[in-house]
């Protein structure tokens, strides 16, 4: 193998300079989806209505359990995939990346038909008030479909990005998310199609992805081939390690289930349109915070199959390092525009949600200082293939202490002051997985092994 080929530069070339190879195509990709969707919700604010922007909260909690179950099968086989590169053991993982990307067709056109058979009362379970029935339905149909090409490229990418792909990845995300917006701009101002036409942007944007994804293929230099799967046991250790990942956006969507119910019962349809500006905040600080992951899980997996601690060790920091940064600029950016930040998603016609937006905004700004490290600190243990570990980070920020603690402040305080819950929860985890990481730091376990 040359000292310039891709496998040689993730372990032995400069620490920044190779984290930065990897994390920038990464970021400017997963910036791009931010991008599109943020401006996603922009158009549906000011060109629907704010109970539009509150329709796609609504759906949220189901989405996240479909993208938890792709997460899951496209981080746990690019770790196992990864693996096997830094062992030089091509076959191997082109047989994981075969599995994977039938395993998540599975999953797309499984739920597909469940959303079309069950659209009534899946909507009633997620909490939708009758008088959005109407808005919501057209447009859950369409996006139940579209998810079966999204979840299907997410996999993809991942895959891509194992093989020295990050390129293609990139140039696949920022073109799908710059036609997201100008086709979000035709159907929804233009054509004036509301809820629908951002489901067909999103639909038609998501197809255009995946086309240039699938020039992977046609590469004469990558490693991962098609084969026909066999041995389908696999597919557990490869869940299994990316169950972390799957628990992280299936909490995460139970959590907002949990905050549409409180927050219609105690503010009705406009405490969810108001948060909804506050989960447009959060989703762009975990893109960003992904994009630093994704770098680092694909360095680690290889530097774990090379058994190299103080290069992972090495990685860690870096990427620490970066997600700090961009947590203090996140956090400022709340502190001094609050208002900027929500008259972007809603219009004057809305001052009232507004208002109740900057209210949420002041109470949950901590969150952002730390929501990041959590985030690296599980992909690590997950790039190491220690599940269980980074399980217990992703139930302890996702489920079990935000869900607790809302149930908890909701009774003993008035709206909105219960939203402590969320910054409080993720401090608490953060205290959690500094301790895992000491517990299960490269040296330890590379020396044990």
């Amino acid at each position: 193998m040359s000292a310039s080929s891709p496998n040689s530069l993730i372990l032995s070339g400069p620490v920044i300079t190779t984290f930065l190879r990897f994390a920038l195509p990464s970021m400017l990709g997963l910036l791009a989806i931010t991008t599109a969707s943020i401006v996603d919700g922009i158009f549906v604010g000011h060109y629907v209505s704010s109970d539009g922007l509150a329709a796609i909260n609504l759906l949220l909690p189901y989405l996240s359990l479909i993208f938890g179950l792709a997460l899951m099968i496209a981080i746990g086989g690019a770790v196992r995939c990864g693996h096997f590169l830094g062992r030089g053991d091509t076959e191997q993982a082109s047989a994981v990346f075969s599995k994977c990307l039938v395993a998540v067709l599975v999953v797309g056109f499984s739920f597909m038909f469940l959303s079309w058979w069950l659209d009534l009362t899946l909507l009633r379970w997620l909490g939708t008030p009758e008088s959005l029935i109407a808005l919501i339905l057209p447009y859950f149909h369409i996006i139940s479909c579209v998810l079966i090409v999204q979840i299907f490229t997410m996999v993809l990418y991942y895959f891509v990005r194992q093989d020295n792909g990050q390129r293609l990845a990139t140039t696949a995300l920022v073109t799908g998310a710059v036609m997201n917006i100008l086709l979000d701009a035709l159907f929804i101002i233009h054509f004036e199609m509301g809820l629908i036409g951002a489901a067909w942007a999103t639909a038609l944007a998501q197809g255009i992805q995946l086309i240039i994804l699938m020039r992977f293929f046609l590469r004469k230099e990558r490693l991962l081939h098609w084969s026909w799967p066999s041995q389908w046991g696999e597919l557990k250790q490869v869940s299994f390690n990316g169950l972390s990942e799957c628990i992280n956006e299936i909490s995460g969507g139970l959590v907002i289930l949990v905050l549409n119910w409180t927050l219609v019962t105690q503010l009705d349809v406009d405490g969810i349109a108001a948060f909804a500006v506050i989960n447009y905040l959060i989703f762009v600080s975990l893109m960003l915070y992904y994009g630093i992951a994704d770098a680092l899980h694909l360095l680690v997996s290889h530097n774990h199959g090379a058994a190299n601690p103080h290069r992972i060790m090495q990685f860690v920091v870096t990427a620490g390092a970066m997600v700090l940064l961009i947590s203090l600029g996140l956090v400022l950016l709340l502190m001094l525009s609050p208002q900027w930040l929500t008259t972007l998603f809603l219009d004057d016609s809305s001052a009232a949600t507004r208002n109740l937006s900057v209210s949420f905004i002041s109470l949950v700004w901590p969150l952002f200082l730390i929501n990041g490290l959590n985030v690296i600190l599980s992909i690590y243990l997950t790039a190491m293939q220690k599940p269980r570990p980074s399980m217990l980070i992703a139930l302890s920020r996702g489920l079990v202490l935000p869900v607790g603690l809302l149930l908890l402040f909701s009774w003993l305080l008035d709206p909105p002051q219960f939203l402590i819950a969320l910054p409080v929860a993720e401090w608490l985890t953060f205290a959690l997985a500094a301790v895992l990481f000491w517990r299960y730091r490269p040296s330890r376990l590379l020396i044990a092994k």
